[in-house]
């Protein structure tokens, strides 16, 4: 048996409010393997984005664990790194200065996180605009600046917060299908919330689906599309059946 590289243990989350504490997600327990692609999706608001950070050690739960490599995460770790929705670049630093940040702060020599930072531009497609400034750049290319960023640093584990939720359609397939071959590259980890049902599909070995708040995992659908996932994929009726699949669990 796989040992999990990630779990959430009776994992909840309450926030306080004027009238008594307001319930994100309930008790909710699950694992990840190494190496796996999960996706989670729900109802808008129902508490993904509470769950991803509480993974991430950004947020402490009220109550439950989350276990990396079986013991607690109470902080962030190296291991794990984080992709927003939105790509919260510094303006005033460069793209190459904003993938160096991380090994930055944690103190790898220059000269070496240069090499770093460069050799993972290039595999985002970006060697070309190691000099240039945000607002110079798309979304799409604001967003492979955000990826380079978080799997520079070399992760075990990458969580994704809908990351591609504000781009444009053709602009997010084709970020996609880069971002499953950077996964498969790296042999990294990886957790998405999206709330394209789609996307899911496209993404994951397995797909949680979540109850309106406060969330609890009401399916768990494990997805049999054969990997590496080409675009034409969507076109099957394997493909089809799936999204009906998920989106029934998400309506029901």
């Amino acid at each position: 048996m796989t040992v999990p590289i990630l779990q959430a243990r009776s994992l909840a989350k309450s926030f306080h409010a004027i009238g008594g504490d307001l319930p994100a997600v309930a008790q909710m327990s699950f694992s990840v393997s190494p190496g796996e692609f999960l996706c989670i999706v729900g109802p808008s608001g129902c508490g993904k984005t509470t769950l991803l950070q509480m993974l991430a050690g950004l947020s402490p739960p009220s109550a439950g664990d989350v276990l990396l490599d079986g013991k607690t995460l109470a902080e962030p770790q190296r291991d794990i790194s984080v992709v927003f929705q939105k790509p919260n670049l510094m303006p005033w630093r460069t793209v190459l200065e904003n993938v160096l940040l991380p090994m930055q702060i944690f103190g790898l020599p220059y000269r070496r996180a240069e090499e770093k930072a460069r050799l993972m531009l290039d595999k985002v497609g970006l060697e070309q605009f190691v000099d240039a400034y945000p607002n110079a750049l798309s979304g799409g290319m604001e967003q492979r600046v955000a990826i380079a960023r978080a799997l520079v640093q070399n992760p075990r584990i990458l969580l994704l917060d809908e990351p591609f939720g504000s781009l444009d359609a053709l602009t997010r397939e084709k970020l996609n299908l880069e971002l499953l071959k950077l996964w498969r590259d790296q042999n990294i980890t990886a957790v998405m919330v999206t709330h394209n049902i789609r996307e899911a599909a496209l993404m994951a070995d397995r797909v949680l689906v979540l109850s309106p708040r406060p969330a609890s995992i009401s399916a768990e659908i494990p997805v049999n599309l054969p990997r590496p996932r080409v675009e034409d994929i969507e076109y099957t009726k394997a493909f089809t059946d799936l999204t009906f699949t998920i989106r029934k669990e998400i309506r029901d």
